[in-house]
């Protein structure tokens, strides 16, 4: 008997998967450069866009803070704006990792590469 074609099939599933793993990832990346985040500082007064991957895609600041003696407040305040974006993208990003991992049938808490 050729007992060992057993596992050939067994090499043909794993690799199936690793495919379908691989495709799902492509898929996921493709998914988070869409996905947009708000970050927000100083109550709404400075608003900052960004992808799901973290790449910043807007500015908004209200007219209202444009002040030459609070110059220094206004950078703080788009800093943390950009800062909350990047937190929340982060955050996203893996929330629709571990969405990803739970539909392959991975076990909770193992982290996929993104």
């Amino acid at each position: 008997m050729l007992k060992g074609l057993g596992g050939l099939g067994d090499m043909a599933k794993m690799m199936k998967a690793a495919q379908e793993m691989q495709g799902k990832m492509a898929q996921l990346q493709v998914d988070l450069a869409n996905i947009i985040v708000l970050g927000e500082s100083g109550a709404g007064l400075v608003k900052a866009t960004a992808t799901a991957k973290g790449t910043l895609t807007g500015l908004d600041i209200d007219p209202s803070i444009f002040n030459a003696e609070e110059k220094e407040v206004v950078e703080d305040l788009i800093l943390a704006a950009i800062k909350d974006a990047q937190e929340k993208a982060l955050e996203r990003t893996k929330d629709e990792t571990r969405k990803l991992a739970e539909s392959m049938g991975l076990p909770p808490g193992m982290d996929l590469p993104v």
